[in-house]
């Protein structure tokens, strides 16, 4: 484990923190930035694993909240839809995932398709933004089982990396009559589960093939995500809020377009 392999691991593992939880699509980002400073990780298991980083950051943020859940699930027929609805919106991202993963890190994760899916998400977003949509709840407890299993589906289309899974989440939640904090907010909790299955499922297929250094790389990419998480976990509700997703898309279009322009230049 030399000293630039901590750097890069540490690199990577902000642009995870830093990405996560706005619709910008984090494995895209890791996947461009991997390519171009050359750190490559089997099965791109180190991504991966130090996501494990973002999760507990996001159950810091909102600890008071989920052990409120849990502790009036048994009695509270709302905290009882709540979670049902949330596991009900993973559950097809986890058929999906458990059937195709490995089919779909073969064929899909190249940093080509992270830059078109890049550009063409900050389009959606941006057309999205300017829409006049019919808002019909503002609080994530108010959605319906239905629309909570409709948001899930729209949470597959981010298994292609760049489209985003928090976008995907968020795209879809609006469209179904969420305002822009209830949807985004809806994409924190069903980050959860759909993370960590996840995370548990790569580190089942890879453990045998990781060494001393790969596990020392991934703590500290665990702890700087977690950090990085943290941090925008805190401050990205009250900003989509205010202002909308237009900065998301627009940086989108730009890390895209950029990403195109290295790779026709230098590879």
């Amino acid at each position: 484990m030399d000293a630039m392999s901590i750097v890069k691991a540490v690199v990577l593992a902000v642009v995870e923190g830093a990405t996560e939880f706005i619709p910008v699509s984090s494995t895209g980002h890791q996947l461009l930035v991997g390519h171009f400073i050359g750190f490559q990780s089997p099965n791109n298991t180190f991504e991966v694993l130090i996501q494990l980083g973002a999760i507990l950051a996001i159950l810091a943020v909102y600890f008071r909240r989920l052990l409120g859940i849990a502790t009036a699930f048994s009695t509270d027929p709302n905290a009882r839809r709540f979670v049902f609805g949330i596991l009900l919106a993973f559950l097809p991202a986890a058929i999906i995932g458990g059937l195709f993963s490995k089919y779909i890190k073969f064929y899909l994760f190249n940093p080509w398709i992270v830059c078109a899916t890049l550009v063409a998400g900050g389009l959606v977003l941006l057309v999205l933004d300017e829409t006049e949509l019919d808002v019909k709840k503002r609080d994530v407890f108010d959605f319906t089982l239905p629309m909570d299993f409709k948001i899930g589906i729209f949470q597959c289309l981010a298994m292609i990396p760049g489209v985003s899974r928090s976008g995907a989440t968020i795209v879809g939640a609006m469209l179904m009559g969420a305002d822009k904090r209830s949807a985004t907010e809806f994409s924190f909790y069903l980050a959860i589960p759909t993370m960590a299955g996840a995370f548990a499922k790569d580190l089942l297929d890879n453990y045998k093939n990781l060494s001393k250094d790969d596990a020392g790389l991934i703590v500290i990419g665990f702890v700087v995500a977690f950090i990085s998480a943290f941090i925008v976990v805190r401050t990205v509700l009250d900003y989509v809020a205010s202002h909308g997703f237009r900065l998301f898309a627009w940086w989108r279009i730009i890390v895209g377009s950029l990403g195109f322009a290295g790779l026709i230049l230098f590879g």
